[in-house]
């Protein structure tokens, strides 16, 4: 549960920011290690630690959850964070944005589905 809560305070603490290009590699990296860290969630709850971030993107993606823009997603996401912090890229504007309206539109619901996983593995 401590992952859990750490990745929703990562989003509410990254959706505060000021949405300007020279903040887009931080937003899109905090973004994207808040779903990553969800993923991590439900696989420390199965008593599996990740080794990368491949795995934690695929118990995400096998949610059923019901969302305006698919979860399947996070791979462009993940792909964007990649080049940020490996190529150095800048991301423009509208792509900040995206990632913005991406994890507004799947965060909530994921971390619920997430939750709900969690207490039943607890409870079990």
């Amino acid at each position: 549960m401590s992952i859990l809560e750490a990745a929703k305070g990562e989003m509410n603490y990254t959706l505060s920011l000021d949405v300007k290009e020279s903040a887009g590699p931080t937003i899109v990296r905090n973004i994207y290690e808040a779903f990553r860290m969800l993923g991590d969630a439900i696989l420390v709850s199965k008593g599996i630690i990740s080794q990368d971030h491949l795995l934690p993107l695929q118990e995400l993606s096998k949610l059923k959850i019901s969302t305006p823009r698919p979860i399947n997603l996070i791979e462009t996401l993940r792909i964007l964070r990649h080049n940020v912090n490996y190529y150095g890229y800048k991301p423009k504007l509208t792509e900040v944005e995206d990632v913005i309206d991406f994890a507004k539109s799947v965060f909530n619901e994921a971390s619920e589905e997430v939750r709900k996983q969690i207490e039943s593995k607890q409870n079990a």
